[in-house]
């Protein structure tokens, strides 16, 4: 594993939606997301603000894959 990169929320949340995560509810700026096997996970949507690599592998994880593997969607 390299560098873990520095994402937009707009990046995650189309990442997730490639594998069939999609919006569930939105509770503020925080956009929760699930699939329908019932991974969740939960991002912050800032505008102009980016992830921070230690929240990337976090939901990473939420979703049960890797950071390379996300970052690869």
């Amino acid at each position: 594993m390299g560098k873990t990169p520095v994402l937009k929320p707009r990046e995650i949340i189309t990442r997730l939606e490639t594998p069939g995560f999609s919006e569930v509810r939105q509770r503020g700026s925080h956009r929760q997301f699930r699939h329908t096997d019932g991974r969740c996970t939960t991002v912050p949507f800032h505008k102009g603000r980016d992830l921070s690599p230690i929240l990337l592998r976090q939901i990473a994880k939420d979703i049960g894959m890797t950071v390379d593997e996300f970052v690869q969607i």
